[in-house]
């Protein structure tokens, strides 16, 4: 049986580390022991982060709400109890982006919630 040589398949698959781990620094970008340790650490991150993204998000769209909210004079949980009992049916994403780019509807809003509430 013929030898089989495996040099080109070792080089692929650090060839694949090595992209992965590109502009980082020291050893982390070019020693294969190492950037190997910090593309698996740097995966972790990833996965762990594509969670903690979604909290973050939702915490800004609440403050984002909370602040427009407030100018009104207002709180933000009375401001969602009365959208609740109003039967508006807009997420805190969507109630955010309309706070942020456009404060007159945003106002509007807030009115029928307040209606809805007295």
């Amino acid at each position: 049986m013929a030898r089989v040589k495996r040099g080109t398949t070792g080089k692929a698959k650090h060839k694949k580390v090595f992209k992965a781990v590109k502009g980082q620094w020291g050893r982390r970008k070019n020693t294969i022991r190492v950037a190997r340790q910090a593309m698996e650490k740097a995966m972790q991150y990833a996965y762990r982060d594509r969670r903690t993204k979604k909290r973050n998000f939702r915490s800004l769209w609440i403050q984002r709400i909370n602040a427009g909210v407030r100018a009104e004079g207002l709180t933000y949980s009375k401001f969602i109890n009365g959208l609740n009992k109003s039967g508006i049916k807009l997420d805190r994403k969507v109630l955010a982006d309309i706070a942020y780019d456009n404060p007159e509807a945003f106002k509007t809003i807030v009115k029928k919630a307040q209606s809805a509430l007295n």
